[in-house]
């Protein structure tokens, strides 16, 4: 075995060996969360529902995700098309303020937005946090559509614009639907970002807490770990299933713009 391969191979075991304790302990008969194991159980998971706070942050979640993944989405449609496709003064420096999100500390964003919020005199609800999760997950978006717009031949909308149609109808029927995997990922990646987003929903909600917010919260008290764990590891089920979908979705864009090129 070479050396890159075990560094790799430990670095992974290093990275996931944690997230593999999970389920084992969300399996497990008792509140202590150590090694031996009391026994294998489902009353953690029966839990859940039962919990009326712990209903109304999963609603309060996917609200948000749901909306900050279609805000996001569509921004990121307009900027991706504007950055690859359209030719003006300064297209690179408004690129590159769109990215740096990705490289600012959040908890610097999530003070500033803070601040921001509380000097306009803006109540803190989860219109707030929508759009704090929105400014982070529009680089992501930004960078799969653009790859979509790059994989596409621009001279598939000048041959519809020659054929009579009119731009917007040029992009309706004909560019959106060859990019329509890549919105499809834009939209999987951005819901499961915001979905397990925490510093920015923790500055910025209001009385109505994210899951991750009231997970947070709920760690203070050790009975309720057990719970935590169970509810971690269905988050962490549906984040991988996302991820994979969005993945699937990104190599079917990028093998039917493949095609399309043989096809030309």
């Amino acid at each position: 075995m070479s050396g890159l391969r075990l560094y790799a191979l430990v670095y992974l075991a290093f990275l996931y060996a944690p997230i593999a304790l999970l389920p084992i302990f969300a399996f497990n008969d008792g509140t202590v969360i150590a090694f031996p194991l009391d026994g294998f159980t489902l009353r953690w998971f029966r839990e859940l529902p039962q919990t009326p706070a712990l209903v109304a942050s999963v609603r309060t979640s996917l609200w948000i995700a749901g909306s900050t993944a279609l805000l996001s989405t569509v921004l990121g449609l307009c900027a991706a098309r504007a950055g690859t496709m359209a030719r003006f003064g300064g297209r690179d420096a408004m690129m590159g303020l769109i990215m740096l999100p990705l490289v600012l500390p959040e908890i610097i964003v999530a003070v500033a937005l803070l601040v921001v919020l509380l000097a306009l005199g803006l109540p803190l609800t989860g219109w707030t946090v929508i759009a704090g999760h929105t400014l982070i997950c529009l680089p992501f978006s930004t960078a799969i559509l653009g790859s979509a717009f790059r994989a596409l031949d621009p001279a598939l909308e000048e041959a519809g614009i020659d054929l009579g149609l009119g731009r917007a109808a040029v992009f309706l029927r004909v560019t959106l639907p060859l990019l329509m995997p890549g919105i499809i990922a834009s939209l999987l990646i951005t819901f499961t970002i915001s979905l397990d987003e925490f510093i920015i929903a923790f500055f910025l909600t209001g009385t109505e807490p994210t899951l991750p917010v009231y997970l947070w919260g709920q760690l203070r008290f050790p009975q309720k770990i057990p719970v935590v764990m169970a509810l971690g590891t269905i988050l962490l089920v549906i984040s991988v299933v996302l991820i994979t979908l969005a993945e699937i979705a990104r190599r079917r864009a990028a093998a039917r713009a493949t095609g399309i090129d043989s096809g030309a």
